[in-house]
């Protein structure tokens, strides 16, 4: 996680990293990209590419748009009924796969830094944390129904976790919620003012980083903008996108995921302009 200063600003043109070709199967498109992540180096991108059915590794460049070379999948639709979580081993020369968990609906999941792993289980409107090797589960958000109590979710959809274990989720109640390790309930630190566009509000928010001061980050779907706020912040800043729907560098249509490099640089995978966009820290 870098250290993100408080005052931070990034530039308001993006600049497409992956993607950006329309939506398409070639290698260098994406089609409804929904999530990403970094490997320890910060320089290649795995990138969850929706309805092409694959994860695509994408090489970062600072002069070109690469293509991407397909990781896993890519050989059409699987069964929507076998709901499962799988691992694909990226040793060279080797697609092997091993399926980890079944029978769950997975929306998102990550791992800590002890290699636990977390699922966020949508239909049951719960997460769930798994230790290595194990499919005994201990819920550590939710839990207790639909809804928009402290102790509940409300279709939770992406997750981070620190490094004290404490869980942000991101869920339909237009909110995210902080659960400390053992908690029985979450802690508002963004949103939760109901559906809407106004500084205090998200609107059905996906993709959440929290860096080291506590400072999270949110990809706010609908309101086409990523989003600050600082720890007890009661309103957040908009930080990418914001200026309406649309394809410009400054726009962003449907932020679906965002992190960052180890340069503090902000990534931000849209779905409907089936691209990673970049913001350089200013």
């Amino acid at each position: 996680i870098p250290n993100i200063p408080a005052n931070a600003r990034w530039v308001h043109n993006g600049l497409t990293v992956a993607g950006g070709n329309k939506n398409g199967n070639a290698t260098h498109q994406l089609n409804d990209p929904l999530g990403f992540d970094f490997d320890d180096n910060g320089q290649t991108m795995f990138i969850a590419d929706h309805n092409n059915h694959r994860i695509v590794q994408w090489k970062v460049s600072d002069t070109t748009i690469t293509i991407g070379q397909v990781v896993a999948g890519g050989n059409g639709q699987g069964n929507r009924l076998n709901q499962l979580v799988v691992q694909w081993s990226l040793r060279q020369g080797t697609t092997q796969s091993e399926v980890i968990l079944d029978n769950i609906d997975c929306a998102t999941l990550t791992m800590d830094d002890q290699r636990r792993l977390y699922v966020s289980v949508w239909d049951k409107h719960e997460v769930r944390r798994y230790e290595i090797g194990d499919k005994k589960r201990t819920v550590v958000a939710g839990g207790y129904g639909r809804g928009a109590a402290l102790n509940q979710l409300n279709g939770p959809y992406y997750l981070f976790v620190d490094q004290e274990q404490a869980v942000y989720v991101s869920d339909d109640s237009h909110r995210v919620t902080k659960w400390n390790n053992g908690a029985k309930e979450g802690i508002i630190v963004a949103g939760g003012q109901g559906y809407g566009d106004a500084l205090t509000q998200l609107s059905h928010p996906k993709g959440i980083f929290v860096d080291r001061l506590g400072t999270v980050y949110v990809a706010d779907e609908l309101n086409h903008r990523v989003m600050r706020w600082p720890k007890g912040a009661t309103r957040g800043t908009v930080i990418a996108g914001g200026n309406g729907v649309g394809q410009g560098a400054n726009q962003l249509n449907r932020p679906f995921d965002l992190s960052f490099d180890r340069h503090s640089n902000l990534y931000v995978v849209e779905r409907e302009n089936h691209r990673v966009q970049r913001f350089s820290i200013v």
